[in-house]
């Protein structure tokens, strides 16, 4: 009788540990996918602001039009893939971050377009935006190591396999000159 109630009580601590683990394991999943999600509205944000800051440069840089067109399609190549996967996703916003940097790096050589208040308000607004993102995209590859974590260490990596939790993919970037920073100034030019 009593090796009965040892047994049980072994047994039901084990269930206990388990659904704990379990519950973890899913906490963890959803927040990476609320990460997830909380990049996909700066994303949203930095889309919405994308056409307005190339009305503001066309007028001053009608023979860019090559750089205005790159940064269009990059913008609308990175929405289309709004259900693919991480790496893809990374893949286009890297592009799109690139065609930005060069976007913004050609208007430095228009000092009326660097004074216009409105091209100065947008870059302003791009520039906080895409600070959001990469503190967006750090805290989901944050949630993703936690996660990660969870499903390939003992013991939580047995309750992982038995309840088919997939192993998520960082957003980061692979691409060599994507890596590095765009040099670009805001400064206002000086008056003489």
């Amino acid at each position: 009788m009593v090796i009965a109630i040892i047994v049980l009580a072994i047994v039901i601590i084990l269930v206990l540990i388990g659904i704990g683990i379990y519950n973890g394991l899913v906490g963890a999943r959803n927040q990476m996918k609320n990460a997830w999600a909380q990049i996909d509205v700066q994303l949203k944000r930095r889309y919405d602001l994308i056409p307005n800051l190339v009305e503001a440069v066309k007028g001053y840089m009608e023979h860019e039009r090559g750089t205005l067109e790159a940064v269009t399609q990059a913008r609308n190549l990175a929405q289309s893939l709004a259900s693919a996967g991480v790496a893809e996703r990374a893949r286009a916003e890297g592009e799109l971050s690139g065609a930005l940097a060069r976007l913004l790096a050609v208007a430095e050589s228009y000092p009326t377009l660097k004074a216009n208040e409105n091209f100065l308000n947008l870059q302003e607004e791009l520039t906080s935006t895409e600070n959001k993102i990469s503190f967006a995209r750090q805290f989901y590859n944050d949630c993703v190591l936690k996660y990660n974590n969870m499903i390939q260490m003992f013991p939580s990596n047995i309750v992982a396999s038995l309840g088919r939790f997939k192993e998520s993919e960082f957003f980061e970037v692979k691409a060599g000159a994507e890596r590095e920073a765009p040099k670009v100034s805001f400064a206002r030019p000086e008056s003489k």
